[in-house]
């Protein structure tokens, strides 16, 4: 119980301390923000803070921090001490991050950021594989919730299909209408039902853990996956979003193009990913206890796990809600991830995004891919695995390449030694990638990495720290020298 508890502590003060300390080195200030300057009525819409956190939390906290944390704790209790370490020093870093870098850049995309700072070159190729991994997580955070549905609501009565459609159709509206008009009006109702959910759970798994604290144990079953899945850079790639996601960098744009006032910034953008650090700490024990107490759930898949710790603690009606709360997560970042989509795509081709007619023909291909995705990733349980496995590592690529830029635009800013709260996450993060994809084996239902079978872990671990500290000069001899005029359009 004192590691639970330890790190919701550790995550508290992280927001209060370390969070402070970002903000210092990035000086937000009055300025006008891209929404005051120039609303259009249908992303750059002036929101208040309360929602524009609601909107930041719903957004970055998809399956990762449940789903993620349910396989994750089986590297042991040190995921209690990683996940809240990693949330402060790394994950809640990069958002802030990510979320100013978008403000002072008239409320632009990550990968227009990523021009400006590492280049046009790199930025053109990291911008097409970035949005191919916001249809992967949309097609993920389509099946996931579908299947939850699917095996909540009368078992036995499969109706995935349907569930698909209507949440698929629901993330076609969510992107093609004004920001305020659905996202802004249905999230409270969303966001109160996943504080509901998760406020019951940890009030459960407290007075359980209490009155039995060998459940929060290690659990001897959890052997033969330590054996299979080394904690570096495994643990990483699988608690993404608990510690740090490349995903939330392409949604803090949204919220942005959104705020009134860059004050705001610490609240919106640091707060609310601490706070999905406090999710994913609930889950990850609530995971290891039910792992204690029913060792069959090693052998079952997270969403199935999920219902049955939700069960376990709250009976079948209030796990009921918990489980529609984690639908909940799902949903709410799979609409914002095909309208960063449509945004990145629209800036990308340069597309006007205010005419309804030109935000309907920019989502058309994106709809097909998502479509075809689909169709590949339920043929059978292996390809929704390799799908899962690429999102995975994506995402961390994707946040070790903002965390880059960071650094260029900090220390372009003259903050030398404030430059370091982005390029050491950086170069930690571009290990982690880079040592993930040269190792995976291609055994046990992962896919095939760049290596057929796989580099031994040391050398994998040592191109990654070599394509680290290559990176890092690179995104050192940029922070240099002003950006050049052609790579700030």
């Amino acid at each position: 119980m004192s590691w639970f508890l330890g790190g919701i502590l550790f995550l508290v003060l992280g927001y209060f301390l370390y969070g402070r300390v970002v903000e210092k080195i990035l000086g937000p200030d009055d300025r006008t923000t891209p929404c005051v300057a120039h609303p259009d009525g249908v992303d750059f819409v002036p929101l208040p803070r309360w929602k524009n956190m609601l909107i930041q939390l719903l957004n970055i906290a998809g399956v990762g921090p449940v789903i993620g944390v349910i396989l994750g704790i089986k590297f042991g209790r040190v995921a209690l001490l990683i996940i809240p370490v990693g949330c402060v020093l790394m994950g809640a870093t990069h958002d802030f991050l990510a979320g100013m870098m978008s403000v002072r850049m008239d409320g632009a995309n990550l990968p227009k950021i990523v021009s400006r700072h590492l280049g046009r070159v790199y930025a053109t190729v990291f911008a097409w594989a970035m949005v191919f991994l916001l249809l992967l997580c949309v097609t993920v955070f389509i099946n996931v919730p579908a299947n939850l549905i699917d095996k909540t609501w009368l078992p036995g009565v499969s109706f995935f299909w349907w569930a698909v459609l209507a949440i698929f159709v629901y993330y076609v509206a969510a992107t093609l209408f004004p920001v305020d008009k659905i996202i802004g009006r249905v999230y409270p109702f969303f966001g109160a039902l996943l504080i509901i959910g998760s406020a019951a759970i940890s009030v459960a798994l407290v007075a359980a853990g209490f009155h039995h604290p060998e459940i929060l144990d290690d659990c001897a079953g959890f052997a033969d996956f330590q054996g299979k899945n080394p904690l570096f850079p495994c643990l990483f790639v699988t608690i993404a979003c608990g510690i740090v996601s490349g995903f939330h960098a392409t949604q803090s744009p949204i919220v942005a193009r959104t705020m009134r006032s860059e004050r705001e910034g610490r609240s919106t953008f640091f707060g609310m990913m601490i706070l999905e650090g406090v999710i994913a700490m609930i889950w990850a024990a609530s995971a290891l206890a039910i792992y204690n107490v029913a060792p069959e759930n090693l052998k079952l898949a997270g969403p199935v796990v999920l219902g049955n710790v939700a069960t376990h603690f709250l009976g079948p009606w209030m796990g009921g809600v918990t489980v529609m709360a984690i639908v909940v997560l799902a949903v709410t970042s799979g609409d914002t991830a095909l309208r960063s989509s449509r945004l990145s795509l629209g800036e990308m081709l340069k597309i006007d995004q205010v005419k309804i007619s030109t935000r309907v023909l920019t989502c058309l291909p994106l709809i097909v891919v998502v479509a075809l995705l689909l169709w590949w990733s339920n043929v059978d349980a292996k390809s929704f695995n390799n799908l899962w496995n690429y999102f995975a590592w994506g995402n961390q690529m994707v946040s070790a390449t903002t965390l880059m830029a960071a650094s260029t635009w900090l220390l372009r800013a003259g903050r030398r030694a404030g430059s370091l709260v982005a390029l050491l996450p950086g170069m930690f993060m571009t290990t982690v990638v880079v040592s993930f994809i040269f190792w995976t084996p291609g055994t046990g239902g992962q896919p095939w990495g760049l290596v057929p079978g796989g580099l031994p872990l040391a050398w994998a671990v040592a191109l990654g720290a070599a394509v680290a500290c290559a990176f890092a000069a690179f995104a050192i001899r940029r922070g240099r020298r002003p950006a050049d005029s052609a790579e700030t359009t």
